[in-house]
């Protein structure tokens, strides 16, 4: 086994981060907030083009306000993605509502508009109608909003974009995070950008922003003493966090041109292979191409996914399977959803390759390799 392991998306970070976050540990700007927060706010909100941004200390933190700022709490029910990760639920339950699952379209994984016109109708006419409905948008491919946004609106709820894997990417030439009442971003270690841990609340709304913010700092009162009437959150981020953020989106166009080599690669690769397809369809042009995935076909290809996983992890080369969808999580198994199997054939037939930026051109040709030998030396039953 080769000693150094090959991961799928490891943190891209160099000379310019260390250089932001020094400058920001000698500007004496170490407890949260600061003048770098505001600038990461105002660099984010001028390149997806919205009014407001509000820094967080997760992706999760601004999905769970997004929601309490729409009004959602105890009692309520919030449609979203099956596949997804558990953030995406955690944060509707953290607001003491309900997650209703909406399987996926079977080329992207992402939400499927039919599938969701037909539960936002099934909520009312039982009589609790949808507080609101989150799409996700899957391993850097934004969701259909193009469909997804006029049914909302048909059905009078409120449209918020779980946009956390997807910073960079569009649909219909508009960028992720400029649709809906509003959207979040994460900036996790393994995300396309980075501020360790660190999210940001987006959106046209002031009022939206305003709240957020508020509840952000534990919903202290503008006044001297510490005043309280509600009941707020320890959410914002620090300064020196957002300062690396910065940093990481002055390079975000180059680290996205080469997660983009990447996925050329794989296509390249894997359009000889029979039953092997990438994952997200053919056109990537909107795509941050995030995570790089391929959706195996087990009665047609020369291995399955959980094969050539094995292969790979032998190799000491980290992959993984696609998001295991929420409806099949045991925490999750009374909770309503409308699926058709989809995501749970996805789930079961995909896998996600080392994708990452960071990732030299020698560790890809060391992936490349071990996926071929894979492919050519299995013997299947």
């Amino acid at each position: 086994m080769s000693s150094e392991r090959i991961h799928m998306s490891k943190p891209d970070v160099g000379a310019l981060e260390e250089q932001y976050v020094v400058a920001a540990l000698r500007s004496g700007w170490i407890a949260p907030l600061g003048p770098d927060v505001d600038a990461f706010e105002a660099e984010i909100k001028d390149r997806i083009g919205v009014d407001h941004a509000v820094a967080l200390a997760s992706g999760t933190a601004a999905l769970h306000l997004g929601l309490l700022a729409l009004g959602v709490g105890k009692g309520d029910v919030v449609v979203t993605s099956t596949m997804t990760f558990a953030a995406t639920a955690n944060a509707i339950v953290y607001t003491g509502a309900t997650p209703y699952f909406v399987d996926s379209d079977p080329m992207t994984g992402n939400m499927d508009p039919e599938l969701l016109d037909l539960a936002l109708g099934e909520l009312q006419r039982a009589g609790t109608p949808a507080a609101a409905v989150v799409p996700v948008d899957l391993l850097g491919k934004a969701a259909d909003y193009s469909r997804i946004g006029p049914i909302c609106e048909a059905h009078a709820v409120p449209l918020f974009c779980d946009a956390a894997e997807s910073l960079g990417a569009c649909h219909a030439g508009r960028p992720a995070g400029s649709f809906g009442r509003a959207s979040v971003f994460s900036f996790n270690g393994n995300k396309i950008m980075t501020t360790s841990g660190g999210g940001m609340f987006v959106t046209d709304d002031e009022k939206l922003a305003r709240h957020v913010r508020y509840l952000s700092t534990q919903a202290r009162q503008p006044v001297v003493h510490y005043e309280h009437t509600d009941i707020g959150y320890n959410y914002r981020m620090s300064n020196l966090l957002a300062a690396l953020g910065r940093a990481q989106l002055s390079r975000l166009g180059e680290m996205i041109g080469q997660r983009r080599e990447w996925r050329s690669r794989y296509r390249e690769l894997f359009s000889a292979v029979p039953g092997i397809d990438i994952f997200g369809g053919a056109d990537d042009e909107e795509d941050n191409c995030w995570l790089s995935s391929i959706v195996v076909d087990p009665d047609r290809s020369p291995v399955t996914a959980l094969q050539l996983q094995q292969m790979l992890n032998d190799e000491n080369i980290e992959s993984r399977p696609l998001w295991k969808p929420m409806h099949l999580q045991p925490v999750f198994a009374d909770a309503p959803r409308l699926e058709n199997g989809t995501s749970q054939s996805l789930f079961e037939n995909g896998l996600t390759l080392p994708s990452g930026s960071a990732m030299s051109s020698e560790e890809f040709e060391r992936v490349l390799d071990a996926v071929d030998r894979s492919l050519s030396g299995a013997a299947r039953p």
